[in-house]
């Protein structure tokens, strides 16, 4: 198993740590469509305004769930580094509009003597609202 690009240690942390960041700020209508792009999936609900106010009843098109994640994503890898991360998984908690500006949060819950630490998640909206929840495990020196 690669040790990936780990940026501290696991005895740098400890249970209650916490980190904080905005993911993106004033998301705009083209980042959706180029996530669409580059995920392929092209469902109008993401990039079709009347299909998305008219037939769909929204108010407008909004993000894809895996677009914020993957946004949530960012927190973990600039705080730990890249290919640490084990599992990460979310649960889309409401909807992200075009103009969000969203910041996600990490707070440690296990810090194991094998350097796996569990982290719990969340992503919320420039109203506080929560738009992400979840949890990720990081295999990091001990």
């Amino acid at each position: 198993m690669s040790a990936g690009s780990p940026k501290l240690r696991a005895r740098e942390l400890a249970v209650g740590t916490s980190r904080e960041q905005v993911v993106v700020e004033t998301l705009s209508r083209t980042q959706i469509v180029m996530y669409a792009g580059a995920s392929g999936d092209f469902n109008p609900i993401h990039h079709d305004e009347p299909f998305a106010t008219g037939g769909a009843g929204y108010p407008s098109v909004f993000a894809h769930g895996m677009l914020t994640m993957g946004l949530t994503g960012r927190l973990l890898t600039d705080w730990l580094g890249d290919g640490v991360l084990r599992s990460f998984g979310v649960r889309f908690v409401r909807q992200v509009w075009p103009g969000d500006t969203l910041t996600a949060r990490g707070t440690v819950t296990a810090v194991e003597a094998d350097g796996r630490v569990a982290i719990e998640l969340v992503t919320t909206n420039q109203r506080g609202e929560p738009v992400v929840a979840g949890e990720a495990v990081a295999q990091l020196p001990a």
